[in-house]
Parts: C-alpha cells; sequence; structure tokens
C-alpha cells in the first residue's frame, strides 16, 4: 500500500512540475473573459468591409488571410485599480515571454501601446496590440490570421484605410473607456 502511494504522489508530482506554469495569450483571454472589470470581444474580419475597398491584389490577399481580432479591455476605476495593475503586469509577462517579437512601441492619445508578432520572418500567426493608460485602463488585441506576412501588415492597414469600415460593433469599446 505504501508502495502505491509513493508511485501516485511522485506520479502527481511529475505531472504537476511538467506542466508550463508559464499562461498563454490564448489562455489569458479565456481566464478573463469573464471577469466584471473586463469588456470581452471577437470581431470576425467581414466586419472590415475591406471586399468593398478598391484593393490592389497584395493587399486583397492580406486581407483575405486575415480572420478575426479578439479584444479584451480594461476599464480602471478606483474600485480595481490594484486589479489593473495585477493584470497590466500579467499581460507584459506572457509578451515578454519568447513567443513575441516587438514590433514597435508608441505613444498614443491614449497611452503607451506596442504591437507584437508571434510566427516568423514568412508568416506570422498573429498580431499582438497592447496599450494601457494609467488613467483609463488597458486594451489587448489579437488580430488573428493565415499566413499574414510581416511586409504585407502595412498593405493591411491601407487596406482598412480604404475599406467602409466606420466602427461599426465597436460602438460598445469607445463608450466602455468613455464612461
Amino acid at each position: 500500500m505504501k508502495n502505491i502511494k509513493r508511485i501516485l504522489v511522485v506520479l502527481l508530482v511529475v505531472v504537476v512540475t511538467s506542466c508550463s506554469s508559464e499562461q498563454s495569450l490564448q489562455q489569458y483571454f479565456v481566464a478573463n473573459a469573464e471577469n466584471p472589470n473586463f469588456m470581452s470581444f471577437d470581431i470576425p474580419a467581414n466586419i472590415l468591409n475591406v471586399e468593398k475597398a478598391n484593393l490592389s491584389e497584395t493587399q486583397a490577399k492580406t486581407a483575405n488571410s486575415l480572420k478575426k481580432l479578439n479584444i479584451l479591455a480594461f476599464k480602471k476605476n478606483e474600485v480595481n485599480a490594484a486589479d489593473y495593475e495585477t493584470q497590466k503586469v500579467a499581460i507584459k509577462n506572457i509578451l515578454k515571454g519568447g513567443d513575441f517579437s516587438e514590433l514597435m512601441k508608441m505613444n498614443t492619445s491614449f497611452g503607451k501601446a506596442t504591437i507584437q508578432l508571434k510566427g516568423d520572418d514568412d508568416s506570422i500567426d498573429e498580431i499582438v496590440i497592447y496599450g494601457d493608460n494609467d488613467e483609463k485602463g488597458l486594451i489587448l488585441v489579437r488580430v488573428l490570421g493565415d499566413d499574414m506576412n510581416p511586409a504585407s501588415f502595412v498593405q493591411l492597414l491601407q487596406a482598412m484605410e480604404k475599406s467602409d469600415f466606420n466602427g461599426e460593433g465597436l460602438e460598445q469599446l469607445g463608450s466602455f473607456f468613455k464612461g
């Protein structure tokens, strides 16, 4: 009986230690989707209306590689200020992991932002846009697609500028941060 208990304990220790303690970005999204401090939603690529824009062949190919956007936004207030700091640190730790490479840092009217890529030089698996503002909150956007080309990322932004997209579906996000 003692041997069985020892074997079970050893197996349990092996299973626990073999599991990665680092949380992936996908796991973070799922874990916080029901958090009352967060607003979470997915936007299908077709809402961007890029098919209506007059696109070059390269821009159309880039636009068609896009699948969806996952958005997670945290509105900071006096009650959840400690949770805001915790979430900010958690996101930054995930993004500092070995899976992401930083494309650029920006200072925007909202606050500080970074754009990070996951994938290799020829094929991006996802683009992550993260921004925070210590007065308003934070936003985390995952742009998911198939074989997105890093060189075509700028062309995708140009395609969105030419599209008829004027914020449909994002009204909640704007009102979320306004009040």
